[in-house]
């Protein structure tokens, strides 16, 4: 079989780097002026996600520090939904590969899987809470704020999420995405405003990424102008989020996916493609295959999201951890993404195949993207058949010129290629 010619292609993210990180968490929370809000000697939940967010250990350091300097007793807790099996040994390894320990945040780490009921939504659906956190004096939730790969709305991931699913602990986030089905991710609203009101959340503090994954901002949002927030703060990283910059897509290859990378391993904001009982979409780019080579190991065998794939290798089905694989995609009432797709022993008979479902398309017409993730879209490899569209667009400049696609002796991929510093 004939392959496309390839080459590397750069294209221009949106950049705003804060350079000082402990500076500007220490900036975003001073307006806050806790020493008033609080007593000394007061207990404060720290809620932390499972997220690979650019800095998180940094960030929660200097957090917890502020809350320490005013004159709190902060300690961490995992709020993940049902991410490291639902278990608080999962949890702090989740928290401990992200750098987040106790030695390194200077507070105790409380995980946990027991919740307890602190309300009841209007549906009927009970408001659960991590235990510590529910009797602490005080929360504090730290997030970054991003479109969501399940559903779109004024409030998406962010703050209110990680307050209600992230500490409803794996309970409290299967009973949110049932409930859903019904009637819709805005229930997360509801029961986020019912924890406002009855609990002492001190502030969330919001993290934004530029186009290169560094933060690009620090905002702490107050309860009393949270969702207002929250969406000003989703429409401002909606400008900067990173996206494929074509349309019209034969076979997209991404290298890895992970739970580190998106909630569902591949962001569906980039591929385009989403399958869920709450609705699919197929969107730009418009991919016809999709072909997923590995599994990256900070995923820790999490696979969660396979199953938007059409092909992929042997060694990603070997490195699965189906119970943990298949507890995050049951908790999200997502069985199909956990399913795995026609697998293959090499890349090269894993992009064949996705060569002879696509149609009667000439090897020179093919329009193949390559990408490493769907987190770092600053280079990517494109074929031939992209040529005009780079020429074109001033944001894109072609980086190593066209060379037939390359197989090892094994009939895999060579390494993604060049990866630029910034």
């Amino acid at each position: 079989m004939l392959f496309p010619e390839m080459a590397i292609v750069r294209q221009e993210l949106h950049a705003e780097k804060i350079e000082d990180i402990p500076a500007a968490v220490s900036n975003a929370l001073q307006p806050l002026q806790l020493d008033s809000q609080t007593k000394p000697g007061a207990s404060v939940a720290v809620a932390v996600g499972s997220r690979g967010i650019s800095h998180i250990a940094v960030i929660v350091s200097e957090c917890v520090k502020s809350l320490t300097d005013s004159g709190l007793e902060p300690f961490i807790v995992p709020a993940m939904g049902s991410h490291g099996g639902n278990t608080p040994e999962g949890e702090r390894s989740v928290l401990s590969r992200l750098g987040i320990t106790e030695s390194s945040v200077n507070a105790p780490i409380l995980a946990a899987k027991d919740v307890v009921k602190i309300g009841t939504l209007d549906i009927g659906v009970p408001i659960l809470m991590d235990k510590r956190a529910a009797e602490a004096d005080h929360i504090v939730v730290i997030n970054r704020v991003k479109p969501h790969t399940k559903f779109h709305g004024p409030i998406e991931s962010g703050l209110t999420k990680i307050l209600t699913v992230g500490l409803g602990k794996g309970e409290g986030a299967v009973l949110y995405h049932r409930a859903a089905v019904q009637h819709t991710f805005g229930i997360l609203q509801d029961a986020a405003r019912n924890i406002l009101e009855n609990r002492s959340v001190l502030f969330g503090l919001a993290i934004l990424e530029d186009g290169y994954r560094n933060v690009s901002r620090l905002s702490a949002v107050r309860p009393e102008n949270w969702f207002e927030s929250e969406r000003a703060l989703l429409d401002e990283t909606r400008m900067m989020t990173p996206r494929i910059p074509f349309d019209g897509v034969d076979i997209l290859i991404i290298d890895e996916i992970g739970k580190e990378i998106s909630g569902i391993g591949m962001d569906s904001n980039v591929t385009g493609r989403h399958r869920d009982i709450v609705g699919d979409f197929l969107t730009a780019p418009n991919v016809k295959r999709i072909f997923v080579r590995d599994l990256s190991p900070e995923s820790d065998g999490n696979g969660n999201g396979i199953g938007l794939a059409d092909v992929t290798t042997r060694r990603l089905v070997d490195a699965l951890d189906l119970e943990k694989t298949y507890t995050n995609a049951l908790t999200a009432i997502s069985p199909e993404k956990a399913a795995i797709p026609m697998t293959f022993e090499t890349d090269r008979e894993c992009i064949e195949a996705c060569l002879n479902t696509i149609g009667l398309v000439q090897p020179e017409e093919v329009r193949i993207i390559r990408i490493k993730n769907t987190a770092t879209l600053e280079t990517l490899w494109a074929s031939r058949a992209f040529e005009g569209d780079v020429t074109l667009n001033p944001n894109l400049k072609i980086l190593r010129k066209w060379e037939p696609m390359a197989f090892d002796d094994t009939g895999n991929l060579f390494d993604f290629g060049l990866k630029i510093e910034r």
